[in-house]
């Protein structure tokens, strides 16, 4: 015994077999315990050996854990049994898909109505709206086609997916997450298709049923010269009043704006009666009438006259009007038309305002046409600077000087005739000009306010405008205006001239043309040595670019949009 436990006391040298292999017997480890520290030992695989004394031989010895290493858990799928992370329906994605289709009660296919006339898209009930493909309005509009579907899941991305214009197919990839079993989110990718359907608008038809209006809106005015509507062609293109118009008609005095609702026939004569003095009535006539649905079918006609007063006429004002006025007298130059009527006194400068609703209580018709209109030539011009003012009366202009000036038709050169007259053109004239005028000595006037004024109250010439070269201010002339696109008649000779005279009135007024959109010119003009340059021009700053876009920015052609 006691060399025996000799041999099992610390440091002691145990090589035999029975130290190597411990004997388990009962769930516990019997042996000898190897060198270091009496009590323990460790095996290969980390578990721990306590050794407790069994009287002075013997000892017991327990395996016991160390700390578990952290790694994530697996879980079997409960269909196909490969391992996955867990998660609440226990179930691998491809199983889970199998058993659960989150895009179920979602249309794959859908039909998109299209009217191939106007390029609109059909958003029901019954709104007609146009979007480019792949745009951000068709995308949703589309998406409105499956709306009530997608109610049920939760939309997380959606895009068109290309394909071919001519294809009449529209694709549009979305992608949708959705609860599922024990609260699992499964999210999918699939795509919808639309069938582009031909479908016919109903303004489209009624166009094709040659009954395609429903208003129309004529506008008149009772004059020789179109200077007023030339003008109000050009405000109604800045404005973009016409977008709404079906057909613009041109017709001997006026034109005719034709729409398919009435409301869009309203809006068109608010905006004419902001712009220029008129008035307007409308009346309706019964197209058809359903007994049953107690509905009715109208056609609106709305009647604009606009003023029969033009730039540079001259008109002779009521005795009532003149002294409302500022006592002006009754002799005045029509200078501007705007939204109201712009007189001036040729006399004494004095300038007045004449609205629309004005005119109609005191109307006054113009003395001469602009075809009585006879060149002068100025012999002797003087200005008159010590002007008396006289108790109330109205504003003088600014932009005028009065002078008094004797002039000479240069029909009459080999004779001795001339006249005298005061003008508001003193700024512009000196000896020798030549300057265009209205000769009342020697004109019929046929007016009931004109015929009672006396004699000596009545000029023998109004001077109207400074004349110059027609043909040199045209060769000159570096931009343009746009026009309506509209059925009108053969333009002939005489409407080329009042065309050409508005173009001259928007070089010479600053304030009409601060209304006006001019577009810089393509072509360069011509320049000459012998180019009037007292005649006035419109700078670069108040031109704008006229881009297209079949041109790029260097004004070439440019590439097509598709090859």
């Amino acid at each position: 015994m006691r060399s025996l436990a000799r041999d099992l006391l610390p440091g002691s040298d145990c090589a035999g077999a029975a130290c190597e292999e411990p004997v388990k017997d009962r769930g516990q480890f019997w042996g000898r315990t190897g060198g270091g520290r009496a009590g323990q030992s460790r095996d290969g695989r980390g578990l721990r050996a306590v050794t407790r004394p069994l009287g002075r031989a013997f000892g017991t010895m327990e395996y016991l854990k160390g700390p578990a290493a952290s790694s994530p858990g697996c879980v079997l799928c409960c269909e196909c049994g490969v391992p996955i992370p867990p998660n609440p329906a226990n179930m691998c994605v491809a199983c889970l898909r199998t058993q659960v289709d989150i895009s179920e009660g979602i249309p794959k296919q859908v039909s998109i109505n299209f009217c191939k006339q106007c390029e609109r898209y059909l958003q029901p009930p019954g709104t007609w709206i146009q979007c480019a493909l792949e745009s951000r309005e068709l995308l949703t509009l589309c998406l409105k086609k499956i709306k009530a579907s997608l109610s049920k899941v939760r939309l997380i991305e959606a895009g068109f997916v290309w394909t071919e214009p001519h294809s009449k197919r529209l694709k549009v990839k979305l992608t949708i997450q959705k609860e599922v079993l024990n609260g699992a989110i499964l999210q999918q990718v699939f795509v919808v298709e639309y069938v582009v359907q031909p479908q016919m608008c109903d303004a489209c038809h009624r166009v094709e049923a040659k009954d395609f209006w429903k208003a129309v809106v004529q506008v008149r005015q009772k004059t020789l010269h179109k200077k007023t509507f030339y003008y109000l062609e050009q405000l109604i293109l800045k404005h973009r009043a016409h977008q709404n118009t079906l057909r613009i008609k041109e017709i001997h005095d006026g034109l005719d704006f034709y729409y398919a609702q009435k409301q869009h026939a309203q809006k068109m004569v608010d905006f004419l009666q902001c712009t220029v003095p008129c008035r307007s009535k409308s009346s309706q006539r019964l197209i058809s009438h359903d007994i049953h649905s107690n509905t009715y079918n109208y056609k609106s006609t709305f009647s604009v006259e606009i003023v029969p007063i033009c730039k540079d006429n001259v008109v002779c004002l009521s005795p009532k009007l003149a002294q409302s006025l500022g006592n002006m007298s009754q002799i005045c130059v029509c200078i501007r038309v705007t939204s109201a009527i712009h007189l001036i006194d040729p006399n004494t400068l004095q300038i007045a305002e004449i609205d629309g609703n004005t005119y109609w209580r005191y109307p006054f018709s113009s003395l001469c046409h602009p075809k009585q209109l006879e060149e002068f030539i100025v012999m002797e011009c003087s200005l008159v600077h010590n002007q008396k003012a006289v108790a109330g009366a109205g504003m003088r202009s600014n932009k005028h000087m009065l002078a008094e000036v004797w002039v000479q038709k240069t029909s009459e050169m080999n004779t001795d005739n001339q006249y005298f007259c005061r003008t508001h053109l003193g700024h512009l004239l000196n000896p020798g000009d030549l300057v265009l005028g209205f000769d009342l000595a020697n004109c019929n006037l046929n007016d009931e306010y004109a015929n009672k004024m006396s004699t000596h109250r009545v000029p023998d010439v109004v001077l109207i405008k400074k004349s110059y070269d027609r043909v040199k201010r045209q060769r000159r002339r570096n931009w343009k205006l746009k026009e309506l696109d509209r059925d009108k008649e053969t333009m002939d000779t005489d409407d080329e001239r009042q065309y050409q005279d508005f173009l001259e009135d928007l070089e010479e007024d600053e304030t009409i043309r601060k209304n006006v959109n001019i577009y810089k010119a393509s072509t360069a003009p011509v320049e000459s040595d012998t180019d009037d340059e007292g005649a006035p021009q419109i700078s670069l700053a108040e031109m704008l670019e006229d881009l297209h876009i079949s041109e790029d920015a260097t004004g070439g052609e440019g590439a097509s949009m598709m090859s």
